[in-house]
């Protein structure tokens, strides 16, 4: 029996997360704002799987949200973490000059900055008993240049990469996974509306993450879900920076950045 956290647990990729690896006989440390919802899943994965579960509320656009997080993943023994999965986040609807810049930085925070902190956390502990796996859920709009969103989604993916290297022959172990759009409330939640999305390019989560936790034991660094994303990634890497930016301007439409729909 091991340990897994996740954060952005009480919905969509996450909770996904959560229940498989509750199936596969993980104890799961849940993390996300809703104390409520965390605790109705939390009797879920107990009494569906018989695993245990610790509730950890916490915002982690918050120094004291992050701290804690931190804090709980740098324990050892007994309640060591040996699954880190870093999914929380959300989207503006809005382009970047007409969003509040507070949105901006409350973005970043989660997106980056609580990355950052928590895979540091997590992978000096992993790191000092040899043993431990992260999963940073970044996204298909990092390949591509649609905003603060892929910016945020490309330090991600790069972050990832380049810890790989750091913990080569440690143990340890690290993926990026980059889904694109996904069945989930993560539109819902920015206000967007995605009915022109065509049905193909849509997800589904569950499948996504038991794509995911295969590709993570086949020690996989990058993992993208789905044929056509994986073509996309291809695509998009061998592109010139310029034919980039403009298929991501043809991406987001006659109507800018403020259709900026990334997938995850």
């Amino acid at each position: 029996m091991t340990i897994a956290l996740v954060t952005g647990a009480s919905a969509g990729i996450g909770r996904s997360f959560c229940r498989e690896l509750a199936r596969t006989g993980h104890d799961v440390v849940l993390v996300a704002r809703d104390r409520t919802r965390l605790d109705d899943l939390a009797r879920e994965l107990e009494s569906s799987y018989g695993v245990a579960t610790e509730v950890l509320p916490a915002d982690l656009s918050t120094d004291e949200g992050r701290d804690a997080v931190a804090a709980r993943l740098g324990e050892q023994g007994d309640r060591a973490v040996d699954l880190l999965v870093n999914n929380a986040g959300f989207g503006l609807k809005t382009s970047f000059f007409n969003s509040d810049v507070a949105d901006e930085q409350r973005q970043l925070a989660v997106l980056c900055e609580a990355v950052l902190v928590l895979t540091h956390a997590a992978g000096r502990a992993m790191r000092a008993r040899g043993r431990g796996h992260i999963v940073n859920v970044s996204s298909v709009a990092s390949y591509v240049t649609m905003g603060s969103y892929s910016a945020c989604k490309s330090f991600v993916t790069t972050l990832t990469q380049s810890l790989a290297i750091d913990l080569a022959g440690s143990g340890v172990g690290i993926t990026a996974l980059c889904p694109g759009y996904t069945h989930t409330e993560f539109h819902s939640r920015m206000g967007a509306g995605m009915e022109d999305v065509p049905g193909f390019m849509w997800l589904d989560s569950d499948r996504l993450v038991r794509d995911c936790l295969r590709d993570v034991r086949a020690g996989k660094v990058i993992s993208t879900p789905g044929a056509f994303y994986r073509s996309a990634e291809m695509i998009t890497g061998v592109l010139p920076r310029g034919a980039v930016r403009r298929l991501s301007a043809a991406m987001m439409g006659s109507e800018g950045p403020s259709r900026e729909r990334n997938g995850r």
